[in-house]
């Protein structure tokens, strides 16, 4: 948010920086030591000889260090309507250094709350050509998804490291949860802990662009349809893309079969990946396999629907909406060493020989890690 100009209203100013009228009390130097002690400052204007004694520190200072000098030597406010000339000649550094601390902080939030407001109603502000909203996502998206990640699941993120500062980079994930929380969760992983401060953009399924309020959030949030071309474009762009290729079989899949990835598809993101000369980043996340334990599937209700599959667990639908709150299990993250596929010719991303075994290794180092981080952490929920 943009830092909002605080003018405090306790300080003297005078006007244009010249010199406000001393008031006449008794006492000679007993009164200098006296405007020392309570001004914390020894340079007191009383007169020519002070004056002559500054030198050219004060005639060459300008209005600026005048207006500072004044405001430091000035605690009665006699002058109030001269606030806001000072304060422009000060500088807005020297007005937030003048402000109490707390109310300067909440003004400028409530200043940039307010600018940010301004933005959006009037329209003025950008979007790509696939709808990512990054103004929107950094202030109000990853705000509300960050006290999920920290409090709720305390998401503890390893190996962020693997991620490359610059350049595009695919980011290969196993999929659970019966909801897509892990996608999002890895998102703000990659968002706030990431050292060159990147950000994730994930390939969503059809279904969440069918969604009413789902597509406009997913779009702003900076993913896209889960297509070759929209992905190549992005890694092309030099955009890390998140993609997990387990898909709905992944989500959907039944309690007793957690952290046992399913397949991998027919190797499309490694295709993606050797087109674009970008390295694969594989990716583990245990946690999320537990937030939904799903005990069955209601087929016929899902066909209704046109849903991939109608989840049933030990807390919905018999509780109705209090049913739908996730558990609240510890989950880690962690990005593997990535595989780098910018070796390959050009015509490499039509072997398919080659896509199967840069999928299948791919597929062998999350399953691998998965086993790890299960066998490392104490309990589902600590």
């Amino acid at each position: 948010m943009a830092d909002a100009k605080v003018i405090p209203f306790d300080d003297d100013r005078s006007r244009g920086g010249a010199q406000r009228p001393v008031r006449r009390r008794p006492g000679g130097s007993a009164r200098r030591k006296a405007e020392q002690a309570a001004t914390g400052d020894s340079v007191v204007r009383e007169g020519p000889a002070r004056e002559a004694s500054r030198g050219p520190q004060v005639r060459g200072a300008g209005v600026r260090e005048v207006a500072v000098r004044d405001a430091a030597v000035s605690p009665l406010p006699e002058h109030p309507e001269h606030q806001a000339v000072v304060a422009a000649a000060a500088g807005e550094s020297d007005a937030r250094e003048t402000a109490p601390s707390g109310g300067g902080s909440w003004d400028r939030r409530i200043a940039g709350g307010l600018a940010f407001l301004r933005r959006r109603l009037t329209g003025d502000y950008e979007v790509d050509e696939f709808g990512y909203d990054a103004e929107l996502t950094d202030q109000v998206l990853m705000s509300l998804l960050r006290p999920l990640s920290e409090k709720y699941f305390r998401v503890e993120v390893k190996g962020i490291e693997n991620i490359p500062s610059e350049g595009g980079a695919l980011v290969v994930a196993n999929h659970s949860g019966t909801l897509p929380l892990d996608g999002l969760m890895m998102q703000v992983a990659v968002h706030d802990n990431h050292p060159a401060g990147r950000h994730l953009r994930l390939l969503a399924a059809d279904l969440v662009f069918m969604l009413p309020v789902a597509n406009e959030l997913a779009r702003k949030a900076g993913h896209t349809l889960a297509c070759a071309e929209d992905a190549e474009r992005l890694l092309q762009r030099g955009e890390v893309v998140g993609v997990m290729p387990e898909g709905f079989k992944g989500i959907g899949k039944p309690f007793s079969e957690r952290y046992k990835l399913q397949r991998f598809g027919r190797g499309g993101f490694v295709s993606t990946a050797l087109r674009a000369g970008v390295p694969i980043v594989p990716c583990s996340i245990v946690g999320a396999e537990e937030i939904y334990p799903m005990i069955g599937n209601a087929k016929t209700l899902a066909r209704l629907l046109g849903f991939p599959y109608f989840p049933i667990t030990p807390t919905f639908p018999w509780l109705g909406p209090l049913g739908a709150v996730p558990l609240p299990t510890k989950w880690t993250i962690q990005f593997g060493e990535p595989i780098p596929t910018d070796g390959y010719p050009p015509e490499a991303a039509e072997d398919p020989m080659l896509m199967f075994n840069l999928t299948d290794q791919v597929r062998e180092q999350i399953q691998h890690t998965l086993y790890k981080l299960l066998v490392q952490r104490r309990s589902v929920f600590f």
